[in-house]
């Protein structure tokens, strides 16, 4: 049977999603202020912060946002139109495309993510401690769970 969730654990959820839609309600009046749409600031960081080994195909940034195929198509049209970012067809692969920043791509990004990184860096304790909160609520109930089969069990 599920147990009920608890007065504490409602309060901890809505603090770290107030915390989380805080920082991005900052990011996306950034991003506004620097001309872009949010989500067309999101793919350029995407683009830039793709781990290493993975190839800036439309296919995985589509992924790495959370996007359909055809939405990361029109997103990079735009940022291509603005100068952005641009298309590459593959070196092995003529097939393939891969998506780069431009220049300018760099400096708008930059500019952005050196604020975004000390907007974190000030509230960024508050966001840790509320989804602190959140785990360890978890963590100690699924411990007290742990503990009471265990002792059931002797």
């Amino acid at each position: 049977m599920d147990r009920a969730v608890s007065v504490a654990e409602y309060r901890a959820l809505a603090e770290f999603r107030y915390q989380i839609r805080r920082f991005l309600n900052v990011s996306e009046q950034a991003a506004r202020a620097a001309g872009l749409e949010p989500q067309q600031y999101l793919l350029l960081l995407a683009l830039r912060g793709l781990p290493e080994g993975k190839q800036a195909t439309i296919l995985t940034l589509a992924e790495r946002l959370q996007l359909r195929h055809h939405s990361v198509v029109g997103l990079i049209d735009r940022l291509e139109k603005r100068g952005l970012v641009r298309r590459v067809r593959g070196k092995e692969d003529r097939r393939k495309v891969l998506i780069s920043l431009t220049a300018r791509g760099e400096q708008i990004l930059g500019n952005l993510a050196r604020k975004r990184l000390a907007e974190l860096r000030a509230t960024g304790p508050e966001l840790v401690r509320a989804l602190g909160a959140v785990i360890g609520g978890a963590t100690r109930k699924s411990a007290g769970v742990r503990g009471a089969s265990r002792s059931r069990a002797r």
